[in-house]
């Protein structure tokens, strides 16, 4: 439903055609772990089509700009097909409340949509209205931290879960994102205080990264 909507106001799509992209409707921002290394942290460019009203597939890049790098694919599901899942297939999922709450999850508005930015971001709360009650399930194929071509394994992903979680580095790199993007971290946590907390983790499969930490 609000991916519907981020698509509606995004100006145009990026892309032309009936091919799978062109179905490319929201562009999200955000952080992944390494589950196998916590301490392992990187930028995460999501370009998102939905499957229905309870999926969603999302391309990852490094970066928002022309000649971006593909780093891996999330998949995003509501408690509707999570609650399906066997208990050994939901460990693989993450959960999203505190990167929605923390303002770490931004919606960039893309610079060809002509919507004031006010309209912006009550559009914005309400896809994050949407995404909090969503379980993430995402593979990096490009270790882009540490190698220049894809190598290794694909290494499973998750998101942060509390604030002391967050490494002091991420916030500097926070700052720089806020400035490249024209957004505010600390502005979009204030405006979220009234984003009801899902219960999404009272799973005990989910969020393995810091189950293993």
């Amino acid at each position: 439903m609000a991916s519907t909507i981020a698509g509606a106001i995004a100006g145009k799509n990026a892309f032309t055609g009936n091919g799978p992209v062109s179905n490319v409707c929201a562009w999200l921002h955000g952080i992944h772990v390494y589950v196998n290394d916590p301490s392992r942290w990187t930028s995460a460019h999501h370009f998102c089509s939905p499957l229905g009203e309870d999926m969603r597939q999302c391309l990852i890049f490094d970066s928002h700009e022309q000649g971006a790098r593909l780093i891996g694919i999330e998949y995003l599901i509501t408690e509707k097909i999570f609650s399906t899942l066997p208990d050994t297939e939901k460990k693989p999922w993450h959960t999203h409340n505190f990167e929605v709450k923390s303002g770490i999850l931004a919606m960039p508005q893309p610079s060809i949509s002509p919507i004031p930015a006010a309209a912006w971001n009550v559009l914005e709360d309400a896809e994050m209205k949407d995404l909090i009650k969503m379980y993430g399930k995402t593979y990096h194929l490009w270790q882009v931290d540490r190698h220049d071509v894809p190598m290794g394994e694909p290494q499973l992903m998750s998101t942060y879960t509390k604030e002391d979680q967050v490494p002091s580095g991420l916030r500097t790199a926070l700052e720089n994102r806020d400035k490249e993007l024209g957004i505010s971290t600390v502005e979009k946590k204030e405006r979220r205080r009234g984003i009801k907390k899902a219960d999404t983790d009272r799973h005990g499969e989910v969020d393995q990264a810091w189950k293993r930490a």
